[in-house]
Parts: C-alpha cells; structure tokens; sequence
C-alpha cells in the first residue's frame, strides 16, 4: 500500500539550480536596469509625465493580453525539447535586438516621433520578454516535486538573479557623469543598453540551454496550439486565466504579493527623491553614491542574509510561517527608515536595510515555491499540468504592480505637493509618512490574506500522493 513517505522525488543538481539562476538573473536585470534608464525620457528627450505613465502602464495591458496566450501556448506545446526550452530562447533573442533598439533615441527626432518608437519597439520587447519569462516561470514550477527541494531551487536563483539590483543602480552614476558620456545620458543609454543586453540575452538563454525536459511528442491530453484554434480559443483561454484565482490558495498567493510589491515599488523612487532633498539639501552632486548605495547594500544583504536566512525558516517552520516572520522583520526596517533618515548622516540609513530587505527578499522566495505546490493542486482538481498559465497570471500580477506603482507615485508627489523647483518641507515630509506607512500596509494586508493559507507540508505529501493515485488508475 503506497502511503506518504512512499512518495519518491528527484533532487535537483546544483548546476541546474545555478543555470536556472542565470535566467532570473535576466529575467531582473532587463527591468532594474530598464527602470534607471528609463528616467532620461523626462529628464533629457523631454517627455512629458502623462507620456512617461503611457509608456509605462501600457504595457502592463499589451501584458494581459500576451501572457494567458504565452501559457496556454507553453502548457500545450508538444516537442522532442518539452514545453518550454524553445521559447525561452527564441524570447531572449528578441528581447535582447528589441532592447537595445527602443533605447537609440535622439532628442532631435522631436517628442512624438520618440514617443511612437519608443513605445512601439518597448511593446516588441515586451512581448519577446514574454515569450521568455512565461515558459521559463513554468519551468521552475516542474524541475521538482519536492516540498523544500522547490524553496531552495527558488533561493538560488534569486540569489543570483538580486546581483541585478546589485549592479542596477550604479547606472545611474555613470549616465550623468560626463567623463563617461560627454553628449549627456541620452548617449548613454543608447550605448550602454548594447552592454546590458548581450550578457542579458545569453543569461536567459542558459536555462534553455542546460536544463534538459522530456519530449512531449507523444502527450495526448494537450490541446492543439494552431493559431485558428488559438483564435476560436481566446475566450476559454483568457477564462481559464481568471479561473486561477478560483483556487484560494493562488488567490491568497498573488493578491499578497499585489500588495506587498506594489506598495514597496510606490515608494521605491522616492528613495532617490528623499536622499537628495531631505538629506543633502536638494543638491544631487552632494548625494554621490548614497541613492546607488541604497539599493546596491539593500541588494547584497538580500543576496547574503536575508534569502539563506528565509529559505531555512522555511525548512524548519513552514513556508507560510517564514513568509509572516519575514515581513514582520521588514516592518522594521521601514520603521526604522522614519528615525534613520537624518540630515548630514547618510550612513544611519544602512542600518535599516537588513530589516526592510526581508520584505522583497522573503516575498519571491516563498511565493514562487508555493506556486510549485499550488499548480499540484490544480493538476489533482482539474487534471491538467498548467504550470504557464498559473505563472503566466502570478506575474502578470507582478507586472501590473509596476505600471501601478508608476501611476500611484505620481498621484502621491502630486498629492503630497512636490515641485523639483521648489521642494518644500511639507512635500518632503509627505513622501516620508508614504514611504513608511504605506509598505507596512501593504505587508500587514498581505498577512492577514495569508494567514489561512493552508498548503502545508503534509498536505503537498497527500496531494501527490492522491496524483499517484489517479495517474495509477487511469493507466
């Protein structure tokens, strides 16, 4: 009689681990170096704000359109390769060309001939960017069946994949340093997103490249991935997506990590905006690397402290017990941010950081390990593997938070009275309050979705164990 520890799964080796961790290593470093460059629209070629939320919010819709179609596609792809190493490459190829060549821009083309290419050439790499990163989600979701061996396969590879925000903020540095780029930052990221996107484009070919997958020739059970069927199939398709947040526990998943990123993305470029104003006066020469070193220090203790530190809670508490001590711990941090900001002592800040680096840190490691567990309880209800279409509908999730923040930040500034040209202490004190309480929030309504999550270890043992069953029987 087979029981629960009868259940047999497969570690997964190092090398994969590290080679899957190269694709989150690109999967980030697009965005974080894309979220450095992407100021220069205002604040060099002359955009306005309405065109800066257009060009980022835009996306998030073309996203909601693409990734449901991305997952089915994934899931039902039938290849002596599997279901997902093709398109990983194919998509990093094309986000790579697409990247670089949204970012040749010169400001004598005039605003709305910059406007036009920009956002179309951001929708192709958007798109290429799909490609890659829906499959490739779904590939973590299917390397293993363990219950822990998932955690650390996700600790791994945001290990690796944080060395982007690392290395993401220093660009800022070079953009505006005319020794590097005499003609402005304009020049410079039409040069510099060439040296980001050759790296990026052969780190997210890695995993397609070294993680081999069974052949799927021979599957029965997907369904035809032609594009009449595609087109008759829009409709089901898309509702198969929403039907996702049908499943509580995914429910709870992707709302709380709505909350969590989007209020901490909200307030994340008021970081920069706080540093100069509030603890350098408004004088950006005298800031130096204090911006770059909050994110890059925030990043490393991430990378050495903070997921080391989560993934063995996990082990030793469970999943859901780790992810509520993780981001009590960064209510801290954002708390500590109110006292540590302090005019003429920059350096006060860093001790905030490996508090409230617990809260991203923490939210990625977790949640994409419970997500493995949850497309195994969708397997057992509905009888299908649909490891694209549930991460296709998390990230999209994560994705939409990016175009939120953008619009909320600038409603905030707005709200709170903030004037480049004439900052004033009741603007600078306004964006202080948001970017301690608004986080903390985000983390205490996140908790409380949470709190009745309920996969926990012997309930993932019982679900494969009621998989084996049905596989059994239906041989």
């Amino acid at each position: 009689m087979e029981n629960l520890e009868s259940i047999i799964t497969q570690k997964v080796s190092l090398g994969k681990k590290v080679a899957f961790g190269f694709g989150m290593l690109a999967q980030q470093m697009f965005p974080a170096v894309l979220g450095v460059f992407i100021i220069v629209l205002v604040q060099d070629l002359g955009f306005a704000a309405i065109l800066w939320g257009i060009i980022q919010f835009l996306p998030r819709i073309f996203d909601a359109i693409t990734d449901p179609i991305m997952g089915f596609i994934s899931d039902n792809t039938k290849s002596k390769w599997g279901r997902r190493r093709q398109y990983i490459f194919v998509g990093a190829l094309i986000s790579g060309i697409a990247y670089v060549a949204m970012w040749q821009l010169f400001k004598e083309n005039g605003i709305t001939y910059n406007f036009i290419y920009f956002l179309s050439c951001s929708l192709v790499f958007y798109l290429g960017f799909t490609i890659f990163s829906v499959p490739y989600v779904a590939l973590a979701y299917e390397i293993s069946e363990d219950f822990h061996e998932r955690t650390q396969i996700m600790a791994v590879s945001q290990f690796i994949g944080q060395w982007a925000w690392v290395i993401a903020p220093w660009f800022w540095v070079i953009l505006y340093d005319p020794k590097w780029f005499p003609e402005g930052a304009a020049q410079g990221v039409r040069d510099l997103s060439i040296w980001v996107a050759i790296p990026c484009t052969l780190f997210a070919m890695i995993p397609a490249i070294f993680i081999k997958t069974k052949s799927t020739l021979d599957r029965k059970d997907f369904l035809p991935i032609t594009g009449s069927y595609i087109t008759k199939s829009l409709k089901g398709i898309f509702t198969s997506a929403f039907e996702a947040f049908k499943i509580k526990q995914f429910r709870q998943i992707a709302i709380s990590t709505f909350l969590i990123f989007n209020s901490f993305n909200v307030v994340a470029s008021f970081t920069f905006l706080i540093i100069v104003h509030y603890l350098f006066g408004g004088q950006p020469a005298s800031a130096g690397n204090w911006p770059a070193l909050h994110g890059s220090v925030g990043a490393l203790v991430t990378s050495f402290l903070v997921i080391p530190v989560v993934t063995f809670m996990s082990k030793k508490l469970g999943k859901k017990k780790a992810f509520i001590i993780s981001q009590c711990i960064s209510v801290i941090g954002y708390i500590l941010f109110w006292f540590l900001f302090v005019p003429g002592k920059p350096y006060l800040f860093l001790f905030a950081l490996p508090f409230h680096s617990f809260g991203i840190g923490g939210l990625f490691t977790i949640m994409m390990s419970m997500t493995a567990d949850v497309c195994d309880l969708d397997e057992l209800k509905t009888g299908q593997r649909r490891e694209g279409v549930l991460g296709a509908v998390y990230w999209w999730m994560v994705k939409l938070g990016f175009g939120v923040a953008a619009l909320a930040g600038g409603l905030i500034l707005t709200g709170v009275g903030f004037d480049a040209e004439n900052v004033t202490a009741t603007s600078i004190q306004g964006m202080r309050l948001f970017y301690t309480f608004l986080p903390i929030a985000g983390v205490i309504g996140a908790i409380l979705i949470m709190k009745n999550y309920d996969i926990t270890e012997e309930k993932a043992k019982e679900i494969k164990l009621e998989l084996s069953k049905k596989k059994s029987s239906n041989q």
